[in-house]
């Protein structure tokens, strides 16, 4: 376990102390989610949270979520594991959010303090307004744990590509990347237009590896190659649009979050078909480079569905790829 931020007063004029906050992502047998109203006069009073609180000297974060979900909610955890480490300066409070996720509870969830709670979907989670701090933890909890990777289309014949795009769009693809460096920029906007109106069909999310003036022409998301990402000095599209990163590296995944992108991808993590002799991070070496990374990361390189649970324990969003997700 991790040990607490100790609670000490700040120095006139200094930043203020960081805050380390224990949270608990509380879900239900149909996958909703639980969060409650700050009460009006509190930091951040009236917005939608998580729930957990301050881990108070000489606690773990274990410790200090199962005592905040007893005092808030009335529950206790039986098992948790580690969503996201989330530091956020609002100004005047510094805060670490350190996330769990719940699998499973004892109790019956309700506002010991009077606060208001409420059940919601994931995907009603951005009808809420919560503290800036909360965004990262929204938007894991709304991405899916598998992101494909298109092929090229210049290798094959449109038809069959948009065919087989469409095939996994009905098996459940939910987040798509549209790459394709063997097509000029022409031809890639006219099939991106397509692609775009097949995604939206599905209700899935489409991510162009392209320039960011043509996702945002497209009015779609945007995913950075490393080589774009390192020439930024700012978050190159509003925060309503989705925009994620490749990254290879500790330095390229701290840009990411300075930049603060949505979710970044992080390889290759194992050798690939295409560089079967080169060696990849491996998943320890992932574990840690995402350890304190405050966005969703997926593992990229040599993946399948079989390494979705490892990935996850590692404490990755999920899995990234092209063969293995784009074939039947």
């Amino acid at each position: 376990m991790f040990a607490s931020t100790p609670s000490t007063a700040a120095e006139p004029g200094a930043s203020p102390t960081l805050i380390h906050v224990a949270v608990g992502v509380v879900t239900d047998s149909s996958g909703r989610i639980l969060i409650s109203q700050r009460p009006a006069h509190a930091h951040q009073g009236g917005l939608w949270e998580f729930p957990g609180g301050k881990v108070e000297a000489g606690e773990t974060v274990c410790e200090a979520l199962d005592r905040e979900l007893q005092e808030e909610l009335g529950i206790r955890p039986q098992r948790a594991s580690r969503l996201l480490r989330v530091p956020h300066d609002y100004g005047d409070k510094r805060v670490l959010l350190d996330i769990w996720r719940l699998q499973g509870f004892t109790g019956s969830p309700h506002g010991r303090e009077q606060q208001p709670v409420r059940w919601v979907a994931p995907a009603e989670l951005h009808a809420y307004r919560f503290p800036a701090a909360n965004r990262p933890i929204v938007r894991a909890l709304t991405l899916p744990d598998q992101y494909l990777i298109t092929p090229d289309p210049a290798r094959m014949d449109e038809v069959a590509f948009l065919g087989r795009l469409e095939q996994r769009l009905a098996s459940g693809v939910r987040l798509v990347q549209f790459r394709a460096h063997g097509l000029d920029e022409s031809a890639y906007r006219k099939l991106a237009l397509r692609i775009a109106g097949l995604t939206r069909a599905h209700g899935a999310q489409l991510l162009l590896n392209a320039a960011p003036e043509v996702a945002l022409d497209l009015g779609v998301g945007l995913h950075l190659s490393s080589r774009r990402l390192r020439t930024l000095g700012r978050r190159p599209a509003p925060e309503s649009m989705l925009v994620a990163a490749s990254c290879h590296d500790a330095e390229e995944l701290a840009l990411a979050s300075r930049l603060r992108l949505d979710f970044a991808v992080l390889g290759p993590v194992a050798p690939t078909a295409t560089h079967p002799a080169a060696a990849g991070l491996g998943i320890q070496r992932f574990a840690e480079l995402i350890h304190d990374c405050p966005m969703p990361v997926y593992a990229l390189g040599g993946m399948d569905k079989h390494w979705l649970d490892p990935v996850k324990t590692a404490r990755g969003q999920g899995i990234a790829a092209i063969r293995a997700l784009w074939s039947p």
